[in-house]
């Protein structure tokens, strides 16, 4: 199903009681002057991050120089940016001259165990260690982007800060992808760690570059947004022996493909998939060294996403009993950590400060540029945040006009290609709602209110 444009009631600017009664204009109807003047006076500094940030990625809970870097551009601008959050996580706070509310802004650092197949003069080449194995680090999701992204805001703010009704956290979080086994990292370790102990916000915000939208979109919708992920690790134990007489031991390679085989029924034979969607992905198989030996076991990896917490919980069961059951049918056993970690929760926007916001990204996109997305089964541990305070997320395109979102190389591939215009956009609409709620004297009333 392709996007469809937000509904024209959704997309008319919202009415929102004030503390006293009165109704009152979510946002203005077209782009801050102070939002179009600061995206022209930070454009180029922050193409020069991000191509800087592209070409020395970082793993999860190692992003030791991009945190570095964050700090001492903080510092730059006169604040005092708290590090060491969360391992490598930095937070900084912008007071404003005036009284009103509280924001926080979420930029991610983290890249991926990916090798880069980019024709780009500042391509990565950087590697390093991941499970065990020397891998290409890459970031291939677009994390350098929301960091460069970020600090073009924090510039824009500080300048601004006399004038400024209210404060801004600014959050530079680490660790977004995962931790590494055996680790704590991202979101809910930095709220672990007192993220909002001292500064409880009013509301949060973030953004995702996306490539199935083009450049000069952008993607939200209210409520439910991304899939909750759970990460599964399943080991299929046999008896190693030679290859040239599998009769003397158990193969376990031949079980875990019975497994994963059998697994593709638990969402297509028994989940209801016209309730909510629902994914069970393996990732990686690892097991055996030689050719011609039959290995004592084999390691599988992978991740399920949903929607709905009832299914969630059922495929839990379904896939721990197919790789006991279907791996004792071949005469080995399993021990299925289903799931082997706390996952991330589905990403939920606040309807209310949804519907409020949705004016402010049309103003700095066009109305027919703002669309709502399908339910996207890709996760984002921002929904941490967003069980917090009220929260709203959203996509901004990355793929270059010309070519199409649908086969263009998705986030996460070795391929994904950031146009940088996005850039431009990204920094004006997550700016303009930062000023927009900031300045606004309303609260957010429901959607039935608001409609």
């Amino acid at each position: 199903m392709m996007p469809a444009l937000l509904s024209s009631a959704l997309l008319a600017t919202p009415l929102f009681m004030t503390s006293h009664g009165a109704h009152a204009q979510a946002a203005p109807a077209g782009e801050r002057p102070e939002v179009a003047a600061a995206a022209k006076s930070v454009q180029q500094k922050v193409v020069t991050w991000r191509r800087d940030f592209h070409q020395h990625p970082e793993l999860s809970n190692r992003e030791e120089r991009t945190a570095a870097k964050v700090a001492e551009h903080l510092r730059a601008l006169g604040l005092k940016p708290k590090v060491g959050i969360a391992h490598h996580g930095v937070v900084a706070i912008i007071q404003g001259g005036k009284p009103g509310p509280k924001v926080a802004l979420r930029a991610d650092m983290d890249a991926l165990p990916v090798t880069e197949q980019v024709d780009l003069p500042f391509a990565s080449k950087a590697t390093a260690t991941f499970r065990g194995e020397t891998v290409g680090v890459m970031h291939a999701c677009g994390h350098d982007a929301h960091t460069s992204i970020l600090l073009g805001i924090a510039d824009a703010l500080v300048k601004m800060k006399a004038d400024l009704p209210g404060s801004v956290m600014l959050v530079f979080q680490p660790s977004e992808e995962g931790a590494p086994d055996g680790e704590e990292g991202g979101a809910s370790l930095m709220l672990e760690e007192g993220l909002f102990k001292d500064f409880k916000p009013d509301a949060m915000f973030g953004l995702h570059v996306f490539s199935t939208l083009p450049v000069g979109q952008i993607g939200v919708r209210q409520g439910p947004l991304m899939a909750a992920s759970d990460k599964f690790t399943i080991k299929v134990k046999g008896r190693q022996t030679h290859g040239s007489r599998p009769w003397g031991g158990i193969d376990p390679i031949v079980a875990a493909a019975d497994v994963i085989g059998t697994a593709q029924t638990i969402v297509s034979r028994r989940t209801d998939i016209a309730k909510l969607p629902a994914v069970v992905s393996f990732g990686a198989i690892k097991g055996g060294i030689r050719y011609n030996i039959i290995p004592d076991e084999v390691e599988l990896v992978g991740t399920i996403r949903t929607f709905d917490e009832g299914m969630r919980q059922k495929i839990f069961g379904d896939l721990k009993n197919v790789a006991e059951h279907v791996s004792a049918a071949n005469g080995a056993t399993a021990e299925a950590s289903v799931p082997d970690q706390d996952g991330n929760p589905v990403t939920v926007n606040d309807p209310a400060l949804t519907a409020r916001m949705i004016p402010s990204l049309k103003a700095v996109a066009g109305a027919d540029n703002v669309i709502e997305p399908p339910l996207q089964m890709g996760a984002e541990d921002f929904s941490f945040y967003a069980k917090e305070v009220p929260s709203m997320f959203f996509f901004v395109g990355a793929t270059a006009k010309g070519i199409d979102p649908v086969t263009a190389p998705s986030n996460h591939s070795p391929k994904f290609a950031l146009d940088e215009a996005s850039l431009d956009l990204g920094l004006r609409a997550l700016l303009q709602v930062t000023l927009d709620y900031l300045h606004s004297p309303t609260s957010p009333a429901s959607v039935a209110d608001a409609r």
